[in-house]
């Protein structure tokens, strides 16, 4: 004859937690990149005018990958919406990521460029670091993603 199995009250309690727990949300519809159980909003404030696209770039955590061409995770495209739009990401995994978001005013899919090589479009990043001498340092714009859902705000910056 089988014996009933006893269980230690921390068991009985997180066996009744784990059934109760909610199940996980689902990411929103329009989320772009390869899905994942893990993703990023992001809202891209102070654009001039809802022309073009915005591109959303998704960086690992590696300095030498980052603002280098095939460096990015994912580009993900969004229509542009004044004065903000939001935009939905995943992410590969709960970690650590850069983001570096232009307003492509033209939808060429290029950040465009003066004669200088300076950006002649709108630009952002995580954490909305200064840019005044140049590009950000990396660990400036390092962002911390360690659940699903977090929104960050960045604000667009133009020439």
């Amino acid at each position: 004859m089988l014996q009933p199995r006893r269980l230690s009250a921390a068991a009985l309690v997180l066996t009744a937690a784990t059934a109760f727990a909610a199940p996980a949300a689902a990411a929103p519809a329009g989320c772009l990149g390869t899905p994942s159980d893990t993703w990023l909003n992001v809202s891209i404030e102070g654009l001039r005018n809802g022309e073009g696209l915005v591109n959303v770039a998704v960086y690992p955590d590696d300095p030498r990958q980052f603002l280098v061409k095939g460096g990015t995770i994912k580009n993900n495209r969004f229509n542009a919406s004044a004065p903000v739009t939001r935009a939905c990401v995943f992410v590969p995994k709960p970690g650590v990521y850069a983001i570096a978001v232009y307003h492509d005013q033209d939808a060429s899919r290029k950040l465009n460029r003066s004669g200088l090589g300076l950006p002649t479009e709108g630009y952002g990043f995580s954490n909305n670091p200064a840019t005044l001498a140049g590009l950000p340092a990396f660990r400036s714009v390092r962002l911390n993603v360690p659940k699903a859902g977090l929104t960050t705000h960045i604000r667009m910056k133009y020439p």
